[in-house]
């Protein structure tokens, strides 16, 4: 379980990185914060998102006990 989290962890962190370095840059499109129409306009919020619950899922990760 602990690895699960780690690995959710991981994704959500370069999605929303991903995310943050389009709306910096305008550059590199690969994160799913542009891919999805639904976030048109709340992009943004949507990579902070996904950062803070990276870092929750750390946490959570790192709350477990190894498998």
């Amino acid at each position: 379980m602990k690895r699960l989290l780690e690995f959710l962890g991981f994704l959500a962190l370069t999605q929303g990185t991903g995310g943050r370095v389009y709306e910096i840059t305008g550059k590199v499109r690969w994160g799913v914060t542009q891919r999805w129409s639904v976030l048109h306009g709340y992009e943004i919020y949507a990579g902070i998102a996904l950062i803070v619950l990276a870092l929750a899922l750390f946490a959570a990760a790192e709350s477990r006990k190894p498998d």
